[in-house]
């Protein structure tokens, strides 16, 4: 059995789902039919350190949203799929896109849809308010909610296994 760390550092790509991991989960809807969401600051900055460190990020989500896509272009992740109820057939998409094998790959989730593509991966995180089989299933649990910091939290897992936290934390303490 491969440490949590073990497994962290082998990680070429990160899925993450939207609502409940990069989100809270909630969904406003305005009387017009717009949708909301409301992603924390702190994760998006998690997913650009990922990314500059050599980690390519995905979405991979149930729902369709423009408020999804805006975010993915605005943190420069280019890999994004919308609209997949069923998920796993876009996680082959992906896999074959990329070159990457599973064992590559993690995945964020905090529903039972998300368990198809859990399972198939070299580290499955579940958010801390996931559902409860999927924290059973899942190789490590974030300490943050989901939307309160868990996409940070893989990010900076991942990272610290990779050695590339604390060289990107040091640049900010540049005087």
């Amino acid at each position: 059995m491969h440490s949590i760390q073990q497994k962290a550092a082998q990680i070429r790509l990160v899925i993450f789902d939207i609502d409940g991991v990069l989100t809270s989960g909630a969904l406003f809807i305005g009387d017009n039919g717009q949708e909301y969401k409301a992603f924390h600051s702190r994760d998006g900055h998690g997913l650009r350190m990922l990314q500059d460190s050599g980690v390519q990020v995905a979405i991979i989500t149930g729902r369709s949203s423009k408020v999804v896509q805006h975010r993915a272009k605005d943190l420069g992740i280019q890999h994004v799929y919308q609209g997949r109820r069923e998920k796993l057939p876009a996680f082959e998409e992906l896999l074959h896109a990329t070159g990457f094998s599973a064992e590559q790959v993690a995945y964020v989730g905090d529903d039972v849809m998300d368990l198809p593509i859990m399972i198939r991966t070299g580290l499955a995180v579940a958010v801390q308010d996931a559902h409860s089989l999927v924290k059973k299933q899942a190789h490590w649990l974030t300490p943050s909610n989901g939307g309160m910091g868990a996409g940070r939290d893989v990010c900076e897992l991942i990272m610290d296994a990779q050695g590339t936290l604390e060289p990107a934390l040091a640049a900010y303490l540049v005087k």
